[in-house]
């Protein structure tokens, strides 16, 4: 199996080159492209890609994720997040590719009551509605990749964190040397996700040949707050945290007040492991630690 991952120097694609490398296969070779290398807006790129390297699995993991800046790009956004997708969607259908391609909670309106609906998380056929422009690009490209065929992978995930770029734990991690204290939202409530469990059960999905779409993240749920606080526990920060409401702390792109997804469907997967939040954010410090 010939694997392409995009996106390479992100968050999530530098755990797959990771995993790959540290666990090589014979039967599984894999390309790297990123920019300036590779610019995946850039159609006729793309193609000369996808011809060059004839892979049987794209993993596209480039994205815009500045949710804020979004707000004020829009065009940059879409052109990255929906349309550059949609290229790619219709060029792997086109040469019996299959694309798997990583999507966000942020695709849900995210009511505060939705958590009495739906206590173990949205459904993935739960109706979306997003409510910033980071969410409606990745909506966009969902359906631009069912439109074009039936042969990927949606993978929907959630305050995704690991080792590289940037994320919620590095950063409070950082700030939790240079503060005292702290002021963290405490009325979204979700679970994060780790890069390192998302490429593993990525790989379990693509192995047992599955296609659609499926809710991957931690088991358990929490509030931004309470997640602030556990990091503080396991890094043995000595730093006051206080609760504030999303009102009171304003961003750019609003979010959603309650954005846990179901993961019932994807647990049923021969070889996928679920893990609790908890599990995941201490294997993750213990590595940022070294």
């Amino acid at each position: 199996m010939k694997i392409l991952i995009l996106g390479v120097k992100g968050q999530l694609g530098s755990d797959w080159k990771e995993f790959l490398e540290a666990n090589p296969n014979d039967d599984i070779k894999a390309s790297y492209y990123d920019l300036p290398e590779l610019d995946i807006s850039h159609k006729e790129s793309v193609e000369h890609v996808l011809k060059k390297e004839k892979p049987d699995v794209v993993i596209n993991c480039a994205a815009y994720t500045k949710v804020d800046q979004a707000e004020n790009e829009k065009e940059l956004a879409r052109r990255i997040n929906a349309e550059s997708v949609e290229d790619l969607a219709i060029l792997c259908e086109s040469q019996g590719i299959l694309l798997v391609h990583y999507s966000t909670d942020y695709i849900f309106a995210g009511r505060q009551e939705d958590e009495k609906r739906f206590p173990d998380g949205y459904p993935e056929e739960h109706k979306a509605e997003p409510i910033n422009w980071y969410g409606q690009t990745k909506w966009e490209a969902e359906e631009a990749i069912r439109k074009a065929g039936d042969n990927h992978l949606i993978i929907r995930v959630a305050w995704l964190c690991g080792r590289y770029g940037g994320n919620f734990i590095k950063t409070m991690l950082r700030l939790g040397k240079e503060r005292d204290t702290l002021k963290v939202v405490n009325d979204q409530t979700g679970s994060p996700t780790f890069t390192e469990n998302v490429v593993k059960n990525t790989m379990a999905l693509i192995k047992s040949d599955q296609r659609g779409t499926f809710h991957l993240t931690s088991k358990g749920k929490v509030t931004w707050f309470d997640l602030a606080q556990e990091i503080f526990r396991i890094a043995d920060l000595q730093i006051v945290v206080a609760p504030v409401t999303s009102e009171e702390f304003k961003t750019e792109a609003k979010r959603p007040h309650y954005s846990k997804m179901d993961t019932s469907k994807i647990a049923q997967v021969e070889g996928v492991e679920i893990e609790d939040w908890k599990v995941g954010l201490q294997r993750l410090i213990s590595k940022l630690r070294k």
